[in-house]
């Protein structure tokens, strides 16, 4: 499927350079087009719980991003290092967490991974190899690279991946990390989810260079940009990564483009784009691409129908649970208290 134009500031996926090579069975990515039906739901949901009150804060959504989320989980090992940004939860949900006990988590309750008191911006869960979710724009960045350098040192065969956005990349604690990363031949991956919007601000508004995997390559770093809204090309990419970085030939920077259904936050006007803009999109969205792949395929409505109602009970049977959770008692807020 080829993707038009969204406008002359904004750059099209259809500019992607690298084609997968290794195509996934039927049987695999059944199971992937169920966890990204159920990240869109309970973000869908988590959604909803903002507009109406239940969530106090900042709450950030992925929704267009699946595809990023669930071919990494598919690609790496439970014992690799992951960092994020604030929109985190489809990292999160796609490595494995129980969608209870992050629903509570946002929602400030005492069930949730961190008793409530990291909310949506902090999600982590280190035996997942979750290391959290970071509200400082590209801070996570240099703490996958330190994850990375430990198992080098250690030689124990992890790698480490860490997400960001199109935005951080003029942080320059991100350019000190690439050179670094480079220099050491870090197992690291450095994956861009370019939504084409910082915030909402265009990228071509913001960036001397349109490409952004373009920027690495000054650090002599392997880099590509890749439709992001294909699972399979997501999945493949990544594990050429890894295999790349397990075999002790260092990082590499893996550009995907893929677009933000929804407004950069929770209550986001949006008055930066029209939604024409956001209709000729849905088109691509990376449930909508698998929907159609596995349809080609040859399997049938009906059975997905199956799973997207076996889903859509085990989010709402979560949403109720963390609605009806108790809250932390106040006491919790003198524990977990780092004391010099």
């Amino acid at each position: 499927m080829t993707e038009p134009s969204l406008k002359a500031s904004v750059p099209s996926a259809k500019a992607a350079v690298a084609e997968p090579t290794a195509v996934l069975s039927t049987e695999q990515l059944l199971p992937m087009y169920r966890m990204m039906f159920l990240i869109r739901r309970v973000e869908e949901s988590l959604l909803e719980l903002a507009e109406s009150g239940k969530i106090g804060g900042a709450m950030h959504t992925a929704i267009g991003h699946e595809a990023a989320a669930v071919g990494m989980a598919a690609a790496l090992r439970k014992e690799d290092y992951l960092t994020c940004t604030y929109r985190g939860h489809h990292h999160s949900l796609a490595r494995g967490m129980d969608p209870k006990r992050a629903i509570c988590e946002v929602l400030g309750k005492a069930p949730g991974f961190a008793k409530g008191k990291g909310g949506s911006m902090h999600f982590v869960d280190p035996s997942l190899g979750l290391m959290g979710a970071n509200g400082i724009v590209g801070a996570q960045v240099p703490h996958a690279a330190g994850m990375a350098l430990a198992a080098k040192i250690r030689g124990d065969d992890r790698i480490a991946i860490t997400f960001f956005g199109d935005g951080a990349m003029y942080q320059g604690v991100m350019h000190e990390t690439f050179n670094m990363a480079q220099k050491w031949k870090l197992p690291v991956i450095f994956y861009c989810e370019n939504n084409r919007y910082s915030e909402m601000t265009p990228i071509a508004r913001t960036s001397s260079v349109s490409d952004l995997y373009l920027f690495v390559r000054a650090y002599g770093m392997e880099s590509m940009q890749i439709d992001g809204n294909d699972v399979e090309i997501v999945y493949d990419a990544i594990s050429k990564a890894a295999a790349r970085a397990r075999a002790g030939e260092g990082p590499t920077f893996i550009e995907g483009i893929t677009y933000r259904l929804a407004g950069h936050m929770a209550g986001d006007l949006e008055t930066y784009r029209t939604p024409e803009e956001i209709e000729m999109q849905r088109a691509y969205e990376p449930l909508a691409r698998l929907h159609q792949k596995l349809l080609d395929r040859g399997v049938s409505e009906e059975e997905l129908n199956k799973i997207r109602a076996e889903v859509e009970e085990e989010v709402q049977e979560a949403v109720d649970y963390a609605l009806e959770a108790p809250w932390p008692d106040i006491a919790e807020a003198y524990t977990d208290v780092y004391k010099a």
